[in-house]
């Protein structure tokens, strides 16, 4: 006769689990993120103004959209502020360390 397999008690943690990307996004990466959503829509936006070969549709949509694409979203991505609790372990040690050649 096959024995029976009891299943053990699995406690599921109930709460709220936060966004793995609050670790690495703060306000600035979404303020770039929008700012360089926003300059999509303004260079397409532009792009289909007037003719195929006007000015604006030419020249200045693509610098708009090269100035998202190449600065606004790398930099939304690369973006990270200073955190001030390792500026001021540093700014410690380095006390700690002048401190100690001073004696």
């Amino acid at each position: 006769m096959a024995k029976t397999v009891k299943k053990k008690n699995v406690k599921t943690a109930k709460g709220i689990t936060e966004s793995p990307f609050g670790i690495y996004w703060n306000k600035g990466n979404y303020f770039f993120l929008f700012l360089g959503l926003l300059l999509l829509a303004v260079g397409f936006f532009v792009m289909s103004l007037g003719n195929w070969d006007s000015f604006p549709s030419l020249v200045l949509s693509p610098i708009i959209l090269i100035i998202a694409y190449i600065l606004i979203f790398p930099a939304a991505i690369f973006f990270r502020k200073k955190e001030n609790s390792q500026i001021t372990n540093n700014d410690a040690s380095k006390d700690s360390v002048l401190m100690e050649k001073g004696k």
